[in-house]
């Protein structure tokens, strides 16, 4: 499968961090659906995805963390919000998980994973990166936003990622306090109100001289 590069990179200039939705416009199920499955397809290191996504579309809800958002408006205007959430913890009960299910989905023997096993243990249990593992899982998170966002604009579905919001608030409005789970980021996904100023500006980026390097 390929994709024209011109159309991509349409796509990506087409996008920008939208500040003001159209509250009247929703995601139709079939678009929105298959945005749900480019968050399962997501990459993340070892394949472990440490993560869960909430999407919520009860405007009463939104409303509860509308003012741990900044009072940002696109938290109750957008057609979706998704609250992306990283796991607390990993543990042997995380690594054993994905074990079991790599043996099913691919008809592998569990005793034929256990080097893969064994170098996860090393790595995010037993090895210097288990003392910073929200910092790892944290960073997992959010190359999954980075796949939605560009697969939304890909879709001509408007994103505004959103790091502006009291976390502890918002898990305790999500009762995520004892869930093994925390609020990472926050994406509002939906259509852009005409009159939004920002649709039209500019993009400010550096020129790929200066960013990008061929050795």
């Amino acid at each position: 499968m390929s994709l024209p590069p011109s159309e991509l990179l349409q796509a990506l200039n087409w996008r920008y961090a939208t500040k003001v939705f159209d509250g009247s416009r929703r995601i139709d199920a079939q678009t929105w659906a298959a945005l749900e499955q480019t968050l399962v397809l997501s990459p993340s290191s070892y394949g472990l995805q440490p993560w869960k996504f909430l999407v919520i579309t009860d405007p009463a809800l939104r409303l509860q963390l509308r003012p741990h958002s900044w009072d940002q408006s696109q938290v109750t205007d957008c057609s979706h919000l998704v609250v992306f959430l990283r796991q607390q913890s990993i543990g042997a009960a995380e690594l054993d998980r994905l074990i079991q299910w790599t043996s099913e989905v691919r008809s592998v023997p569990v005793e034929q994973l256990a080097f893969y096993r064994e170098m996860m243990q090393k790595d995010l249990v037993d090895g210097p990166r288990s003392q910073q593992i929200e910092r790892w899982t944290s960073n997992q998170v959010y190359i999954s936003l980075g796949t939605f966002m560009t697969a939304a604009a890909l879709l001509g579905v408007d994103t505004c990622p959103i790091e502006g919001f009291s976390p502890t608030d918002y898990d305790r409005i999500l009762d995520l306090e004892s869930s093994g789970y925390r609020s990472c980021v926050v994406c509002a996904a939906g259509y852009r109100q005409a009159d939004d100023k920002y649709a039209s500006l500019a993009k400010v980026r550096y020129r790929s001289t200066s960013l990008i390097e061929r050795l």
